[in-house]
């Protein structure tokens, strides 16, 4: 037999360490899935939509930092893989996509399933070109890979079935795929400008994100110089906030605790690491911003100093020169104010809440954590499982919290588990998924089930668009369409293969945890939680409060958080008494 193009496409994914490809199959794929059947050395995961085959890639690329590979066939199949690259390529998971084409001798002629590939995944990717003769693989594929990994987002492939079936025109070779490990120095005039802004404040206050990931110490060691607190963003926080006695939580619209009032009185407010999108809950004055993109810088919030570096780098840099602060007295104040806020809304979702019906998600989402491995990766449905997870699961330096934090898009936590199944086969794996969510990827139950994926699926089910009808409530409308009924989430997940177990007695929840979790294989367990605990971040308008007060009935108006309020209470311990 021939070695073909797509048995050369696939030597070239092994020879970059690719161990799998996500994907439906489908007549433009054959080549390639019979390249992958005869080559033991990478399978093929089979999904039931190419959007979750994508979500699974983005997870697994984002878990191991290494490429990972989706395909899907021409016309439909491309157009369901959009959504899960949007997700990967925003969310800076480096994968590959297959996206296969019509005939190459019937393009542009309207032919049956015909799309634009390349117009289509333009958005979504950081290389998007059509393989249009054998000659030009691999370089092309290599071109693509490694694009994929530098700029930390999509590549995309364009090939038509008959072109992979063809016989390959040149030999393989072997091309290292480089990943970047390079340290983005910062300028030294930078960081002398930086240290002047610190010790020329009086006050200063840190928010970090997700590229701190490698700087903790640092941070930490800049915050107790200068009495800083320290806020975080969601993709901060599984890297910041544990063991953390600066810590005065979350802003955002999830947000809980000190934080946007940290970031608006401190007299400069230094941004780490973090492309937080939300403007209106930054400052917009006293700002400084340290990030090893230099796009990022000035995106978000006006700057008086933007500082193009590693996080690490830049803080080491930066240390030398910081005079230490002797008054704490600002730090000392929102330590207390952000206890201050814990304590008077913890009570509302600890008090009795084993005792209440419906479930509340909140006690729910503080047993689960309890619950979990130190070490377990958790995804969670965008909505309101995200902010049960920001309020409710403790970091603890090795735990994982992987969403589409960044895309928004629902459904996400079921692939994102499958993906994250397979990139670490030896960790507990967690889906928190939202009733709305579960349902609108269902046919992913039974890629869970066909491959015997150790997922526990932890379902929130209120029969209810709970963010949505949030929204509609601040802007002050009625929830309308929001509510369809509570699902028999464990009748359908049984009917699919996969153990399950329904929960509607609080009472009952501490002892289903354990059995789900401790079940060998996939488990579901339905939570039947009440659709009125709703969430506020810290701040809102004047305008947004008229609008809940008009359309509420009733409704929780802030979040829990669970063990935070330990470590808030175990911090104000460390401030001196006079």
């Amino acid at each position: 037999m021939a070695y073909t193009v797509a048995d050369q496409m696939i030597e070239v994914f092994v020879q970059a360490g690719v161990q799998r490809v996500y994907g439906l199959v489908g007549d433009s794929l054959n080549p390639l899935a019979d390249a992958i059947r005869r080559n033991p050395a990478i399978e093929w995961v089979h999904v039931h939509n190419e959007e979750a085959g994508a979500l699974a890639a983005a997870a697994e690329a984002q878990l191991t930092g290494r490429l990972a590979v989706c395909a899907g066939s021409c016309g439909p199949g491309n157009t369901h893989l959009i959504q899960g690259l949007y997700d990967a390529h925003r969310s800076g998971a480096p994968v590959l996509a297959i996206a296969s084409h019509i005939p190459s001798t019937q393009i542009g002629t309207n032919y049956f399933q015909e799309t634009h590939p390349q117009q289509l995944f333009v958005e979504c990717s950081a290389y998007c070109e059509l393989v249009s003769r054998p000659e030009q693989l691999p370089r092309m594929q290599r071109i693509a890979m490694q694009t994929a990994v530098a700029r930390g987002g999509v590549g995309v492939l364009v090939l038509p079935g008959d072109i992979s079936g063809e016989p390959a025109a040149h030999p393989t070779g072997h091309s290292q795929l480089v990943i970047p490990n390079a340290t983005v120095q910062p300028d030294p005039d930078s960081v002398a400008a930086l240290a002047e802004k610190i010790n020329a404040a009086a006050t200063v206050t840190l928010f970090v994100g997700s590229g701190i990931r490698d700087a903790r110490t640092e941070v930490l060691q800049l915050a107790d110089t200068v009495h800083a607190p320290v806020g975080h963003s969601l993709g901060g926080k599984e890297w910041i906030q544990y063991d953390n006695p600066f810590d005065v939580g979350m802003s955002g619209l999830l947000g809980y605790g000190a934080c946007y009032e940290a970031t608006h009185e401190a007299e400069l407010l230094i941004l780490i690491g973090t492309d937080f999108p939300y403007d209106t809950f930054l400052p917009q004055a006293h700002t400084v911003q340290i990030d090893r993109d230099p796009a990022h810088l000035g995106r978000r919030s006006r700057l008086d100093l933007g500082v193009h570096g590693d996080a690490r780098a830049t803080l080491r840099a930066v240390l030398p020169l910081i005079e230490a602060k002797t008054d704490r007295s600002f730090l000392d104040r929102m330590l207390r104010r952000h206890a201050d806020k814990l304590e008077k809304v913890v009570a509302a979702y600890t008090n009795k809440a084993e005792t209440l019906r419906p479930i509340h998600p909140e006690y729910a989402a503080a047993l689960l954590d309890q619950h979990i491995a130190d070490d377990a990766i958790v995804t969670v449905d965008t909505g309101m499982c995200n902010v049960w997870a920001a309020r409710y699961l403790t970091p603890t330096g090795r735990r994982r919290i992987i969403g589409s934090f960044r895309h928004g898009t629902m459904a996400n936590a079921l692939p994102h588990a499958i993906g994250a199944a397979y990139a670490h086969p030896d960790r507990q794996i967690i889906s928190m998924s939202g009733d709305g969510g579960l349902t609108m990827l269902l046919g992913e139950l039974l890629t869970v089930s066909e491959h015997q994926l150790p997922i526990k699926i932890i379902a929130f089910n209120n029969g209810s668009l709970g963010m949505i009808r949030l929204e509609m409530m601040v802007s002050g409308y009625p929830s309308f369409q929001t509510d369809h009924g509570t699902p028999d989430l464990a009748g359908i997940a049984h009917a699919a293969g996969i153990p399950a177990l329904t929960v509607e007695d609080p009472a009952e929840l501490d002892k289903a945890l354990n059995v789900a979790l401790h079940t060998p294989g996939p488990y579901l367990l339905d939570v039947r939680t009440d659709p009125n605990a709703l969430s506020i971040p810290p701040h809102i308008t004047a305008t947004q409060v008229r609008g809940f007060a008009l359309a509420a009935t009733r409704t929780v108006l802030d979040g829990g958080v669970g063990k935070m309020i330990d470590l808030a209470r175990s911090n104000l311990r460390s401030i001196p008494r006079p």
